[in-house]
């Protein structure tokens, strides 16, 4: 499994230990020794930028047959560059955004 959290000695992903203090992380690698900050500032992962909005977006689970039920809500943040249609759509409807994937039933 990637993860956007990874060592920038080593490349370690995995023997990672983290402490946190208010809005930052403090990271250490357990195989390598080093220990940086994590802010955890939302940013937009296209452009960088801090300058988000908060929107909510619904978490789907089958509940009967077909029909689709919002089991909870999470938080995401939209740029107003990058994001400007969903943050539009979102700020119109004031309703949670669909979810990226619809729960789907394994065939046998």
């Amino acid at each position: 499994m990637s993860s956007d959290l990874v060592c920038a000695n080593c490349a370690e992903e995995e023997n990672l230990v983290g402490e946190r203090d208010g809005e930052v992380i403090t990271i250490t690698c357990q195989e390598c020794g080093l220990v940086w900050d994590r802010d955890l500032t939302p940013k937009c992962p296209t452009c960088g930028s801090v300058d988000v909005r908060v929107a909510f977006q619904s978490i789907l689970e089958k509940s009967r047959g077909t029909q689709l039920s919002i089991q909870s809500m999470r938080r995401i943040y939209l740029c107003p560059t990058c994001d400007s249609d969903r943050l539009a759509d979102y700020i119109k409807s004031n309703t949670p955004l669909p979810p990226d994937e619809l729960p789907v039933t394994p065939r046998d």
